[in-house]
């Protein structure tokens, strides 16, 4: 029996070990393969910042503070059949701190007339950019208007369109919100961020072809019974204006499906200076529905046209401090037999910041 009960004691044993071996070989397995998944999406995350040093110098720091100054602008412009009006508000100016750690760059701009502290000023406008070695992506949202002045009117006859120049109407109100995403072709010798959020330095000039894809939706309403009582009012007496019927609208919504390409250029033109020039055209699609005066008589289309997007940027970078200033400019554009629109908006940014915190692998390189 004692024989027995150590055959099956040792049997008990050996099954016991077999199985925790297995559960052990089990959990090294899975955590091999954990540990093989997470290398490669380490990998993956570091590959759109991989770049060539001979040609792109990488941020040295950690963290960066500056102080910017934002100029914005827009241009809005409507005609049907000959005639004409062209809309936009006064330029705003904008300043205030940033803060950035690593790819994350945070901030707030006041506007200098009031501070920012303006009803609504949170809501009316967002705009980002974010740039990576491989990609960029650009999200805005807008909604401006009720301070447009009429800059331009061409009525079809003879009528001097300086007349209306500077009025103020508040009968127009502008929507935008949208997504823009493109691709860096040549990312490991070209650099976005040297020029747009200076946490490279190009130092070799380059370029590269650049291809997107892209969503926005639009809104427009109009008082159009408002805006030709504001003309009438500037116009002689014996001359009645009638605004074409393709513009007597009271709100148009359209969406905006593109694909995009385009070419990008840094030139460093001294050490440590850079100028980069940008150009994406965008083929969109693009499907509406507006109401007329008439409100049974809509109209709907799918239409391609063109829009823009256009960078200019120039700084001076050391790695330690940098100054310059950058611009984007957009252009949103439909047509249909009856009816044209053009809405240009962009914005113009002055800085200076200040880098610290040195990574650790340049600290060593330092000791």
């Amino acid at each position: 029996m004692r024989g027995l009960r150590g055959i099956l004691v040792s049997a008990g044993c050996w099954l016991v070990a077999s199985a925790f071996a297995e559960v052990t070989d089990t959990i090294r397995t899975d955590s091999a393969e954990k540990h093989h998944e997470i290398s490669a999406l380490r990998k993956t995350i570091r590959g759109f910042d991989r770049l060539q040093d001979e040609y792109i110098e990488p941020q040295h720091y950690e963290f960066t503070v500056m102080m910017q100054l934002t100029r914005t602008y827009e241009n809005f412009v409507i005609g049907s059949n000959g005639q004409q009006i062209t809309l936009s508000p006064d330029g705003l100016t904008k300043i205030g701190p940033y803060f950035g750690w690593r790819w994350f760059f945070l901030g707030y701009t006041f506007d200098i007339k009031d501070l920012g502290f303006s009803k609504n000023s949170l809501l009316r406008q967002f705009d980002l950019s974010i740039y990576s070695s491989q990609v960029g992506v650009d999200l805005f949202y807008r909604r401006t208007g009720s301070d447009y002045k009429i800059r331009d009117v061409k009525l079809g006859y003879d009528v001097d369109g300086d007349l209306y120049e500077g009025i103020p109407f508040g009968g127009v109100n502008v929507g935008m919100t949208g997504l823009n995403a493109y691709y860096i072709f040549n990312h490991g010798r070209f650099s976005y961020p040297a020029a747009f959020s200076q946490s490279t330095c190009q130092k070799v000039s380059c370029g590269s072809w650049l291809a997107g894809a892209g969503y926005t939706q639009n809104t427009l309403t109009m008082a159009f019974d408002e805006l030709q009582d504001v003309l009438q009012e500037k116009t002689a007496e014996e001359m009645e204006v009638k605004l074409d019927s393709g513009m007597m609208f009271n709100s148009i919504k359209y969406n905006d499906f593109f694909l995009s390409g385009g070419y990008a250029y840094n030139w460093v033109f001294a050490k440590n200076f850079l100028f980069c020039a940008s150009a994406q055209v965008a083929l969109a699609y693009k499907t509406s529905y507006g109401k007329t005066e008439n409100e049974k008589e809509g109209f709907d289309f799918a239409k391609v046209n063109l829009d823009g997007i256009w960078r200019f940027g120039m700084v001076y970078n050391n790695t330690r401090w940098y100054v310059g200033w950058s611009a984007i400019l957009r252009s949103n554009n439909y047509r249909t037999s009856r009816f044209t629109a053009n809405n240009i908006f962009g914005s113009f940014n002055a800085y200076i910041g200040y880098n610290f915190g040195l990574k650790k692998r340049y600290r060593k390189n330092r000791q």
